[in-house]
């Protein structure tokens, strides 16, 4: 197959977090691609658990700077950097003093969700598209994994379906076992707005998003989805099998079956 631009989104990349079925892929899927000659790039979130000095992050100035409206205020958005020495597979960091830095990942440490997580999976999506048109970078596949991505496709087919770095691109949801009670509050559907992402488009879903609701949109909103794990959330497996569209069964050793997938829903003749 052709040498594809595969653009992975993650809610966590081990080491840079402690490992998880989630981390893990994180790191070994984009180092699996990036062996087998295709060209990647790969975006977290830079949690407030991440040791910055241990994992040699330091800050792109000519990427950072930028301001992104969320729920009416201006959140600077700041972008971070470090390779991974053992894959080689470097890694941008999405940062944010109100949302990230200063915080844990989905609760703070008393095992409590931050009331704003719907506000920072939306950061997170805008900042990275953001970035990556900086970056001047067109690719083929966007690759989510993770709830703090799932904003990503709808943004995809609608803020940005007309950006040149995106008009093309096909994206790919990975559904995990993972499930959390997570609340998004009622909100969520006003602090998406952006461009043609309008909270009408989301009249279909329930008024407090959740985890499933987010599910729910990122599923409605991708061209393919991966089963990461041999056993996901019934509900989101139901709706993704419902909704009829391209999916990749669990399998243990993931590379292979991963790169004729993305081949099969980004053929040769549209990368």
């Amino acid at each position: 197959m052709a040498k594809k631009k595969i653009l992975f989104i993650n809610q966590e990349i081990a080491p840079y977090v402690p490992d998880s079925n989630l981390a893990i892929m994180g790191r070994e899927l984009p180092r699996a691609m990036q062996e087998r000659n295709h060209e990647i790039r790969t975006f977290m979130p830079k949690w407030g658990n991440i040791n910055e000095r241990r994992g040699q992050l330091h800050e792109v100035i000519r990427l950072s700077g930028m301001n992104l409206i969320i729920n009416e205020t201006d959140h600077p958005l700041i972008i971070k950097v470090a390779s991974i020495q053992s894959t080689r597979v470097q890694v941008y960091f999405i940062d944010n003093d109100d949302y990230f830095s200063k915080r844990q990942m989905t609760t703070d440490e008393m095992g409590i969700d931050y009331p704003d997580n719907g506000e920072r999976a939306i950061f997170f999506a805008r900042g990275v598209l953001e970035t990556v048109k900086k970056l001047r970078w067109v690719p083929d596949i966007i690759h989510c994994q993770g709830w703090m991505s799932a904003v990503v496709p709808l943004y995809i087919k609608t803020a940005y379906q007309d950006e040149p770095s995106f008009s093309n691109t096909k994206v790919v949801t990975s559904l995990f076992t993972r499930s959390l009670q997570m609340d998004l509050g009622n909100n969520f559907k006003k602090c998406v707005a952006f461009r043609d992402a309008t909270p009408e488009l989301l009249t279909n879903y329930a008024d407090n998003f959740n985890f499933e609701e987010l599910g729910k949109m990122a599923i409605d909103y991708s061209d393919a989805i991966i089963l990461a794990d041999s056993e996901v959330n019934d509900t989101l497996l139901k709706h993704a099998t419902d909704r009829n569209i391209p999916m990749l069964e669990y399998h243990k050793s993931f590379a292979q079956p991963y790169e004729e997938f993305y081949d099969q829903i980004c053929p040769d003749e549209e990368a």
